[in-house]
């Protein structure tokens, strides 16, 4: 990687694109916006393209992404016909993906698109082990209840997996396409995206960023209904941990 003219980071010669997946159900009052931040971030330094993936909204989100295609001709759209949930759709997202590394953001526009640039010139940084860079969000621009629900659900996983990672929730994320393919899936495992890397035998690094409130729309989620789907997944990824091998092997 290099600093580009603009004193930005961005991808070098050799690897100079990107794909952003960003995974939405509802989001119409965000998502135009959204795309425009991440398109500006990025252009004209980095070739990139923007997945949006639609879990099957009930709004217009899906008018807004066709608007959105004839000013940003980066931007693909993927369909969802019938609600499948965040992690699905992020997964559809990655797969479709064209380039060998992936940026993803909530659509709900509380990540800052500008903050993939800082993920990129950690990646620069980084040796090749690091597979991951997991966006840490250190002041959060949540309501309390939700801050604390998530501080308790960040302890308890820190202990079952010692993944050694602050904030699993944050949405934006950069990370190798073919690691995360190979992961084992299962609904919800994005929470768990750092664990699930290191159970491979790759590193994940975590970089602090900004975090923003919201200013449309609603949460997908309740801490109830958090805590309840958080419990049984957490028993079945530690099991998963518990039960890795990473072998090394060498060529005769």
């Amino acid at each position: 990687m290099k600093n580009t003219a603009s004193g930005k980071p961005g991808l070098d010669s050799t690897e100079n694109s990107l794909s952003i997946v960003v995974p939405i159900h509802n989001e119409s009052e965000n998502i135009k916006a959204l795309i425009a931040e991440i398109a500006n971030a990025l252009r004209p330094s980095n070739e990139f393209e923007i997945i949006v993936v639609d879990d099957a909204s009930q709004d217009d989100s899906l008018l807004q992404l066709q608007a959105a295609k004839n000013s940003y001709p980066e931007l693909r759209v993927l369909q969802h016909h019938i609600r499948c949930g965040q992690s699905s759709a992020l997964r559809s997202g990655v797969r479709a993906a064209r380039f060998e590394w992936v940026a993803t953001l909530d659509g709900d526009g509380q990540n800052d698109p500008a903050d993939i640039l800082k993920l990129l010139h950690g990646l620069s940084k980084a040796s090749p082990a690091v597979k991951m860079l997991a966006g840490w969000r250190t002041a959060r621009k949540d309501s309390w209840n939700k801050r604390f629900a998530s501080i308790v659900a960040n302890r308890v996983r820190a202990f079952l997996l010692s993944d050694a990672t602050p904030d699993t929730g944050c949405g934006l994320k950069l990370f190798e396409r073919e690691a995360f393919l190979d992961l084992p899936f299962f609904d919800h495992f994005h929470r768990y995206l750092p664990a699930l890397m290191q159970r491979a035998g790759h590193q994940t690094i975590s970089v602090p960023v900004n975090h923003r409130a919201r200013t449309a729309g609603v949460s997908k989620y309740n801490n109830l209904g958090r805590l309840l789907v958080a419990f049984s997944d957490l028993r079945g990824v530690a099991w998963l941990v518990r039960r890795a091998k990473v072998p090394k092997t060498t060529e005769l």
